[in-house]
């Protein structure tokens, strides 16, 4: 087994500043939705509060990947930490004092989500240049950990913050989470692998992103994959799975729903640490068919110790997915084109989301709850394993340690 990632002194400095942020962005969202509720009394705030961190994220998410693989990955990642610290200061600063307009704080989450754009890809680009090709998989396990643990935590803290104090001071902690990450990337060599030939334009660099994307096989059908699974599963997940959990039972099952693929998430991440596969993507698309277990469950109207303990085996899948695919990508692709070629990745997949969520009810509505989420179950599992009927797929080797 190869050593910890932990003993290269890059990786703990970016590994401490990546703890510290994700508990700052994990108790953020329950903090920003009860603070622009409590000020504004008008959901219709909320909404457009989100949509405007959100649309500029997806706009500018090719542009953030090529940024990353033009400039030091280091500057970018300080750079976008040091925004994010100042526009969520801001905002905290605003619901602190008592001056919230909506403008001003959909103009900040705005500028946020342009942020996120250059950190997302530069994120998944700098690991490579920290630990050596055998200690991915344990780097992105570890990473995989803390994650999960601050989705946990994170809103856990965030609502008794909120309920103590107020959620501007949850805001606040987490613009200070991003000054204290920004601290722990600066400390990071600056150093870069070989690029590729640059071309003159950062336009030209997309094309040449979106060119790799295309060239690489097992990359492409891997992104189609997790774009008709996040069409059909996100939206029907996030919006009728409470609705249908407290028709048949109460809303603290769905709480019990949740936290159970929470542990599964973290539980998964912490065993990946230790075991490694010879051909670790083939065992990702297995696992995230698992992930539709608590679709299918909840479309047979199973009991509620039934769609427990599907949540938490579709969180075990969905958390083998994560490392398994970051490490892929890190591992085959070159790093000099790694944050284009695995932003226009997250492009293609993201952008179904939102498709999805504006579908659901329409769907719901014409053919029932249930059916929509049996077959949104059925659709996301045949998207899971179909990729594994191409041999690029089924035989790409992890390099182990």
């Amino acid at each position: 087994m190869s050593p910890s990632p932990l003993r290269t002194p890059a990786f703990r400095w970016f590994f401490t500043g990546q703890s510290v942020s994700l508990l700052g962005s994990s108790m953020a969202p329950v903090a920003l939705a009860f603070a622009v509720l409590d000020a504004s009394g008008r959901s219709g705030d909320l909404g457009l509060v989100l949509a405007a961190r959100m649309v500029p994220m997806l706009a500018f998410l090719l542009v953030g990947g090529a940024t990353a693989d033009r400039f030091p990955r280091r500057t970018v990642l300080v750079t976008a930490n040091l925004g994010s610290a100042l526009t969520q200061g801001a905002v905290a600063a605003l619901l602190l004092t008592g001056h919230y307009a909506l403008l001003p704080v959909a103009a900040l989450e705005l500028l946020n989500g342009v942020l996120a754009a250059f950190t997302t890809p530069a994120l998944r680009g700098v690991v490579p240049q920290l630990v050596g090709t055998a200690q991915l998989q344990r780097a992105n396990a570890l990473l995989g950990s803390t994650r999960n643990a601050t989705k946990i935590l994170g809103p856990s803290v965030s609502g008794l913050l909120v309920v103590g104090v107020g959620g501007g001071p949850a805001i606040a902690l987490d613009a200070l989470s991003y000054l204290l990450a920004a601290g722990c990337l600066a400390r990071l060599a600056a150093a870069e692998a070989d690029p590729l030939p640059r071309s003159a334009s950062l336009l030209s660099d997309i094309r040449q992103g979106w060119t790799e994307f295309r060239r690489i096989r097992w990359v492409w059908l891997g992104s189609w994959a997790f774009f008709v699974i996040n069409l059909v599963q996100t939206g029907t997940w996030q919006i009728l799975g409470p609705l249908l959990t407290q028709q048949r039972s109460s809303a603290a099952t769905w709480g019990f729903v949740l936290s159970a693929r929470g542990l599964g998430l973290l539980l998964t991440s912490v065993l990946m640490y230790r075991v490694t596969v010879r051909h670790l993507l083939r065992l990702g698309q297995l696992a995230c068919a698992l992930g539709t277990l608590p679709l299918l469950a909840l479309g047979a109207g199973l009991d509620a110790p039934w769609l427990i303990a599907a949540a938490f085996t579709g969180g075990l899948g969905s958390s083998v997915t994560g490392i398994a695919w970051d490490t892929s990508l890190q591992e085959h692709v070159p790093v000099a084109v790694l944050s284009r070629v695995s932003s226009c990745g997250d492009l293609l997949s993201y952008l179904a989301i939102p498709i999805g969520q504006l579908s659901v009810g329409p769907l719901a509505h014409a053919f029932g709850g249930a059916r929509v989420t049996t077959v949104a179950g059925l659709v996301a599992g045949f998207a899971a394993v179909a990729p594994l009927a191409d041999a690029s797929v089924r035989r790409l080797r992890h390099a182990e340690g």
